[in-house]
């Protein structure tokens, strides 16, 4: 065996800790050669680990009638959709990638995350994508908005799956750490998933998909510490993706699913053969042996540390049930894919590496994995300063508006970035390719993509204001759960589980771990109120530069709901002239961390708004009857930018105007672009109004009859003429274009 130990200092310079060091020498019982201290530094890297996050991830609820693979279980969340079939869905970020080179780091991104999907033998059938950046006015942020979308754009659109959602912010916190979330959803029947264990000894062990080449090398270790302005020598960390050739491995997958003979399956993403040997060989207490020098090389001479790390993309591993190898390489044969039988799984409990006759690595495959071997550690928090700051927010320190005052304010939130349309983003997606994603022609809170064979579909959904977690991490966690189960609600769907993507700063930081723990804590909160289990994600710390400034705490919450029939959907559009707009819910003098505090006001340090789980809780019930009784003629749930901007957006997609009052008693702002939660806008017409007043009663939840839809494209407000829709509607539709054009 190689054995030349490795140095404490090696193992520092790879981003082990001391004490890390020293348990790696008392696992193996030895010193560590310089391939298996590499490969302990990528699997006990916080990306692959969670070392400072399973404590609190593991208090999650995930558990749940509709669940079919626990958190941790598999690649991907499953939950029964009936009908005999099950969704598969996952979140994972691609942050640092792309924040060095958009375009590949973010393509690959939705390379991996659909691989994800397809190794547990799910057909994708639509993807969404949460995206962060700093000041569109930036050369660097409009290169990376540019850079990301045209990457997403791409591989999706050639892989054949189409994006039909998502969410874009944009804020000074993320100029030099942006984020970017990719999620994917699949469809595979119930029992016929497949799972990523290795099976009994003896079975073979194979590689198939793109060669594998010295891209992405260390890409877990990169993802796990802060950027800086040397980041860019990382660049040899950002992989390069191929949707042609992942469409090949797709189909191929599918496949050789069908044929019976495999056993086990997993993508090759973070730590690449590392990663998926240990873990399947971990997943069935077996181990692998694996001869490197087999694998198929794009560069010659690659070193056995360099195939182990190597996180070149398009490549899975599979485990064949042995004596059936021909049936596989048949069906890969026939997709021209580059394959080679590397390995075998063994009884050993170890996974050994090989390069020819050359023994490099030796490791328990256990003490490689999350939950077992991996350090586990509990940091300490302290309360950030700037929540003493945020306590100090008066709001009669804010003077209330006029009407004409309140007109102008419109106008300038209708010119921010992060109220605007995304078109120019979304439009660059191709919505409709390979499945019926009914949202494009009927607008909604949520994307609804229709069950082929089936008369469900599912109401798909990413959400996160990372602005009320900053001010309150518990509360605003909990609202990202409550907005992405209102979104799908206000669609006529039923929530069903998350998925989560967690993006913060450095966990050595005790302000930044603060944040995570007490937001950890309101999304389970949260989620056993709306009985919403986690069926997994992703943990995405040191999205924090080297000057200490971290992004706001962003926990994205990626949501999957049901709609069990097509006349239980709900949509966005106002209905009829003459209808009724009804404000469901209680809106209160509140103007914390809105849009307008911030952006039209300039107030940096705001509060939460107010929110109460019941009565959120009582809005969706409410919502969930409106929907299967048909009662209203549209729903759209109140957020950025308040009443105004929800009526606004409901007139344009229907073609109208509207006419509205705010309450007595509130104040004029916070009655039109107050951001109060558990609230949301609907229209019904006048015959129905007694009978949505009536239901409203009854489940509690306050009712305002606030105005009226209008034939033209005309706004009034309080009873004032604010003239032609148009006034609004071109900044809000044409402001991204027109620093990204």
């Amino acid at each position: 065996m190689v054995h030349q130990p490795a140095t404490l200092e090696q193992a520092k310079q790879l981003g082990l800790l001391e004490e890390e060091f020293n348990k790696i020498c008392d696992i193996l019982g030895r010193e560590p050669n310089f391939t298996e201290i590499s490969i302990y530094s990528v699997m006990w890297s916080e990306h692959c680990s969670y070392k400072n996050s399973i404590v609190w991830l593991k208090t999650l609820p995930k558990s749940g009638s509709k669940m079919l693979a626990e958190a941790g279980e598999e690649n991907a969340g499953l939950v029964d959709i009936g009908d005999g079939l099950a969704c598969c869905f996952k979140i994972e970020s691609h942050n640092h990638p792309s924040a060095i080179e958009p375009y590949q780091g973010a393509a690959t991104g939705v390379g991996g995350i659909n691989r994800d999907i397809f190794s547990m033998g799910a057909r994708p059938i639509a993807q969404l994508n949460s995206l962060r950046f700093g000041n569109i006015a930036t050369d660097r942020t409009q290169w990376l908005v540019k850079g990301v979308v045209k990457g997403i754009g791409d591989y999706g659109n050639a892989f054949g799956i189409p994006t039909v959602g998502g969410e874009v912010y944009f804020d000074d916190c993320y100029e030099q750490n942006n984020l970017v979330n990719a999620m994917s959803v699949g469809i595979v029947g119930v029992g016929k998933s497949i799972s990523a264990g290795a099976g009994p000894a003896g079975n073979p062990v194979y590689i198939f998909g793109s060669a594998t080449g010295k891209d992405g090398i260390h890409g877990a270790a990169f993802a796990s510490k802060d950027m800086s302005e040397d980041s860019i020598s990382d660049l040899p960390s950002v992989q390069v993706g191929d949707p042609f050739w992942e469409k090949l491995i797709l189909e191929a997958s599918m496949e050789i699913i069908e044929t019976g003979a495999v056993v086990g399956m997993q993508d090759m993403g973070a730590a690449g053969i590392t990663c998926s040997t240990s873990e399947m060989s971990a997943k069935t207490d077996v181990g692998m042996d694996v001869w490197l020098d087999k694998v198929p090389m794009r560069q010659p001479d690659m070193k056995g540390w360099e195939l182990l790390l190597s996180e070149s993309q398009e490549r899975m591993l599979v485990i064949i049930e042995k004596g059936r190898e021909k049936e596989v390489e048949k069906v890969l044969e026939k997709w021209d894919l580059t394959y080679a039988h590397i390995g075998m799984v063994t009884d050993t409990k170890h996974v050994r590496y090989f390069m020819g006759d050359v023994l490099e690595a030796d490791i328990p495959a256990e003490s490689l994995v999350l939950g077992g071997g991996a350090p586990v550690y509990r940091r300490t928090w302290t309360e950030p300063e700037y929540l003493k700051e945020i306590a100090k927010f008066d709001l009669n320190s804010v003077a209330d508006l006029s009407l004409a005052e309140a007109k102008d304010a419109a106008i300038k939130l209708c010119n921010e970035p992060n109220i605007a349309s995304k078109r120019w983003i979304y439009e660059q997606y191709d919505s409709m390719v390979g499945t019926i994603n009914e949202s494009t022609n009927l607008p909604s809170d949520a994307a609804v993509v229709k069950i082929v064979g089936s008369e469900k579909s599912l109401a798909l959904t990413v959400d996160c204001n990372s602005r009320y977690v900053f001010a309150d991490p518990n509360k605003g966690t909990q609202i990202a759960v409550a907005e992405a189960a209102r979104n799908i609600r206000c669609s006529g769907g039923v929530p069903t589980a998350i998925t989560n993507c967690l993006n913060f700063g450095n966990p050595y930081n005790e302000e930044v771990y603060y944040q995570f723990k007490n937001a950890i804590e309101g999304m389970g909160e949260a989620c056993r109120k709306f009985d919403t289990p986690v069926t997994g994600g992703n943990v995405s710390f040191y999205n924090q530069s080297t000057n200490g400034q971290a992004v706001y705490p962003t926990p994205t919450i990626g949501m999957v709901g049901i709609i069990e029939q097509p006349e239980h959907r709900m949509s966005i559009p106002f209905g009829d002239a003459g209808d009724a707009i009804v404000l469901l819910g209680t809106t209160r003098n509140d103007l914390g961390s809105s849009q307008y505090i911030a952006k039209v006001k300039g107030v940096s340090h705001s509060p939460c708004p107010t929110f109460d789980l019941d009565e959120e809780y009582a809005l969706h019930l409410l919502l969930e009857t409106l929907s299967k009784e048909q009662a209203v003629a549209s729903a759209h749930d109140i957020s950025e930018g308040g009443l105004f901007i929800a009526c606004m957006e409901s007139a344009m997609a229907g073609g109208k105007g509207f006419d509205i009052c705010t309450e007595k008693g509130l104040r004029i702002d916070a009655g039109l672009f107050g951001e109060s939660q558990s609230r949301v806008v609907v229209s019904v017409s006048q015959d129905g109004l007694g009978r949505l007043m009536q239901l409203a009663s009854e489940a509690g939840v306050v009712a305002t009859h606030v105005g009226t839809v209008l034939a033209d494209r005309e706004i009034c407000v309080n009873g004032e003429s604010w003239g032609a829709m148009d006034a609004f509607a071109t900044p809000y539709r044409d402001v991204i274009a027109s620093y990204l054009n």
